[in-house]
């Protein structure tokens, strides 16, 4: 089970609708599979999706860093070793999802290698999620409209509304909306991206007091020590960090400093070894957590997944798994699908997905 090649292959495919949000957009997924071989013939496989106006990654970036960084540092080590793969990239700061594909691409390799599910070898808590949709920037007739399709059509009844747009009031009347049309069956939370200032959050959040909102994530600038501090201290909704908080030391700088109240496990950015880390801080200071979605093709919602579903902390609340029903198309040779609000954990070994390699040479952006 020795790694004897690391690839990592850019792709793009568009998005039929694309997500607009405080800190960027996105219209396409470019992002890139990252591929490990071992000596044994097996392949494990992962995907990197880059965002330059969170992580400062891009596609190029991450095809640089995996091939002529990480693959040497790791080649000849055995799939085991999986401390000491984490290790030796941790050598390199930055680099969160480059660093997280590799790890979970070993992961898949290792499950497939042992004949085991990714999630049973991490926990095998259920095997299933249920599933919350991330609606973009739109109008509030249009956004509501999209929740009700995602409802009459995948049974989704949780929803993360991005905000952050000024006036603040565009938001408040879609998150208004949404509760108007939607009932008070469903689940709703908002996400900022950093958008709003500490007082605008404070007046935003005050103007849809009475709407029963889940959490309020990341709606202002990490660097805003004070003003975080400041809104958290007031805010009747837990305040979930995301951005902020995106390892273990970050995540113990925003809750011991009283900047975050819950935090949002992703692993498009920080892959098994480092999601398990802080899953189990939060666990030991008694934090709710949340699976994030990073804008993942369906592999990235597979590895999503394959973590939520391990643990039952992480598979207590609804998951953001389903914005890859945006994209026009995919690599996998078999299609994730979202049915009664619940998407299941892949079954087989490793992630229990495969690439479809005709569509891989399709989407490939290297020639």
């Amino acid at each position: 089970m020795k790694i004897t090649r690391v690839e990592a292959v850019p792709f793009s495919i568009p998005y039929v609708k694309p997500l607009h949000f405080a800190s960027g957009e996105v219209s396409a997924a470019e992002h890139v599979l990252v591929r490990v071989h071992t000596d044994d013939g097996v392949v494990g496989a992962a995907e990197a999706p880059p965002r330059p106006f969170t992580y400062g990654e891009t596609q190029a970036s991450i095809v640089a860093v995996v091939t002529s960084i990480f693959a040497p540092a790791i080649l000849g080590l055995s799939l085991l070793e999986r401390e000491r793969i984490h290790a030796r990239m941790s050598r390199t700061v930055g680099n969160p999802t480059a660093k997280a594909a590799v790890d979970m691409a070993v992961w898949d390799a290792l499950g497939q290698s042992l004949g085991h599910n990714v999630s049973d070898l991490l926990g095998g808590w259920t095997d299933h999620m249920r599933v919350s949709h991330m609606l973009g920037f739109d109008t509030p007739e249009r956004m509501v409209e999209e929740a009700t399709r995602m409802r009459e059509e995948h049974g989704i009844t949780t929803f993360k509304v991005k905000v952050g747009r000024r006036p603040f009031s565009l938001d408040v009347d879609v998150c208004r909306a949404l509760r108007a049309e939607m009932g008070d069956d469903v689940e709703l939370y908002v996400d900022g991206n950093r958008g709003w200032t500490a007082e605008e959050s404070a007046r935003a959040m005050r103007a849809m007091a009475d709407l029963d909102l889940l959490f309020a994530e990341e709606l202002s600038p990490a660097d805003d020590v004070l003003g975080r501090r400041w809104f958290v201290r007031r805010s009747e909704v837990p305040v979930v960090a995301d951005e902020s908080a995106t390892r273990p030391g970050e995540v113990t700088r925003e809750l011991l400093g009283g900047s975050a109240d819950a935090i949002s496990i992703k692993t498009a950015r920080s892959g098994f070894t480092e999601a398990r880390r802080v899953l189990f801080e939060c666990e030991g200071l008694g934090v709710p957590v949340i699976m994030g979605n990073q804008i993942d093709g369906q592999l990235g919602s597979a590895c999503s997944v394959v973590f939520g579903s391990a643990f039952e902390a992480t598979s207590r609340r609804a998951g953001e798994l389903s914005n890859f029903l945006d994209m026009s198309d995919d690599l996998l040779t078999e299609p994730l699908v979202i049915a009664d609000g619940r998407l299941r954990t892949p079954d087989g070994p490793g992630l229990g997905v495969r690439v479809d390699e005709d569509k891989l040479t399709r989407y490939r952006q290297d020639g």
